[in-house]
């Protein structure tokens, strides 16, 4: 790993120089990063067709269309963002200015996961390079069609001593770079396990990081939503990308009164969705190795299944289900009810009261995400108050992280720290608080003797 403790010395030094610090700088290199995306768009759909099966319209949505409206929207603010910001002086202090100025961190490393290879390492990319940082990219190593195509994007787009691409084994990659070079920051996209492995390393030599980390994300059907609505919103998100999602439903809470229909309408739109044969539909992808087939496939005997449970390892294949789960097996030994699922494998679970259901979630809390469906105001109100989340939607889901103005990440055990849009480059940068007081008024009262003064003081000051 010696070479590579010299390539990272190269991208201090490329900071120091001070570089990176221009708006016209970095305006320059999100264009040339949109313009490389746009150039390799068809690479980067075989790729992911490769890795995951994704098609074409949700390579675009979800990867390639999502990282270029990331960009586009911070060209379109950047400017803005830079710029210092004038904050108010306390009496104490007048008559002096007080601002933020908004400074570029140093050396970032972002770490990105298999399930959106380009968008969950790219996103964070441009906040990084918005903030004028310099970036390590270590991607996934188990999307490697994918990893391919981003590594030549990056080489032919920036200088290695601005942005380096780091491949290989992640477990051995990752300890060693961070050992080796004291980053300015640690952006971590993955499993609880990892994040916090990654943070025990950071917290060694005082490094700040972000873990956009996974979680039993809950979904609430209330007994007054509008199912067909909710059937066909959980059915998209869910099994979009074969479940391999973090803020998908990780499970379904729904209330019994309306059980029965909804399950009925749920599989009436995965048919709807992806045929009565998903193995080959256009729209439906895989699961990305056997290790994580085997995984799954083992845990759908933990329950009961009510719909799809077909799959075929050779081709990575495993149709969306739907596990109802009996009450010998409702307690947190199922790994259904307490690990993160992470497939198209969907738990469905009965419930007849508020706090029954709010006791289920609290068995695995912080969750990334929840979801709600209900008409009734106070219904949303009373769930959106009981239950710390990181981010969600009420009467849809999954969809909060398609806009750029809310914050998005998790809390607790699903992490910390937010990006996209201006919370992306709030995250690449430091707050550095400057206050600046004028020679010409220099009262004396500021100074020693301090006798007597304490009155005024109190006045001043407050009590």
């Amino acid at each position: 790993m010696s070479e590579y403790l010299q390539q990272l010395n190269k991208l201090k030094s490329y900071f120091e120089s001070g570089v990176t610090r221009d708006y016209s700088f970095r305006k320059e290199q999100l264009r040339k990063l949109k313009q490389a995306l746009l150039k390799y768009e068809k690479d980067l759909y075989s790729a992911l067709q490769s890795d995951l099966k994704k098609n074409v319209e949700e390579s675009w949505i979800t990867e390639i269309g999502f990282v270029i409206n990331e960009i586009n929207y911070t060209l379109n603010h950047l400017r803005q963002w830079m710029k210092p910001e004038r904050v108010s002086t306390n009496l104490l202090n007048f008559p002096a200015k007080s601002v933020v100025l908004k400074e570029p961190l140093g050396v970032a490393l972002i770490i990105g996961p298999w399930n959106y290879p380009l968008q969950l390492l790219f996103t964070p990319l441009v906040g990084a390079i918005a903030a004028g940082n310099c970036v390590v990219l270590k991607p996934s190593e188990f999307a490697p069609a994918t990893v391919s195509v981003m590594e030549k994007i990056v080489a032919e787009t920036f200088s290695n001593e601005y942005i380096l691409f780091v491949d290989g084994d992640g477990s051995a990659v990752v300890p060693a770079l961070m050992k080796q070079f004291r980053f300015n920051h640690v952006f971590f996209t993955g499993s609880t396990s990892i994040g916090k492995r990654i943070y025990q390393a950071a917290a060694e030599q005082v490094v700040p990081v972000t873990l956009e980390l996974g979680g039993k994300s809950p979904c609430v059907v209330e007994g007054d939503a509008n199912l067909k609505v909710a059937a066909r919103r959980i059915a998209l998100t869910k099994f979009s990308n074969a479940g391999q999602m973090c803020v998908a439903p990780d499970y379904v809470l729904v209330h019994r009164s309306v059980h029965s229909d909804f399950v009925s309408l749920l599989k009436r739109y995965i048919t709807e969705f992806f045929s009565s044969d998903p193995s080959t539909n256009y729209s439906y992808g895989k699961i990305i190795n056997q290790k994580q087939f085997d995984r799954l496939t083992q845990w759908m005997k933990e329950g009961e299944v009510t719909h799809g449970g077909n799959h075929q390892r050779e081709t990575l294949y495993i149709e969306p289900t739907l596990v109802e789960i009996p009450a010998g097996k409702s307690g947190p030994e199922n790994p259904l009810l307490s690990e993160e699922i992470f497939g198209p494998v969907l738990p469905i679970l009965p419930f007849d009261k508020f706090e029954e259901a709010k006791a289920i979630i609290n068995r695995n809390p912080d969750p990334l995400a929840f979801y709600v469906f209900t008409s009734n105001v106070k219904n949303e109100e009373k769930w959106m108050d009981a239950i710390p989340f990181g981010g969600g939607c009420i009467n849809n889901a999954s969809w909060h992280l398609t806009n750029q103005h809310l914050p998005f990440g998790g809390r607790g055990n699903s992490g910390f720290g937010s990006y996209h849009g201006r919370n992306s480059f709030e995250t690449f940068s430091h707050r550095k608080a400057v206050m600046k007081t004028p020679t010409w008024f220099d009262p004396a009262i500021k100074y020693p003797p301090f006798k007597g003064r304490l009155g005024l003081f109190k006045k001043i000051v407050g009590r």
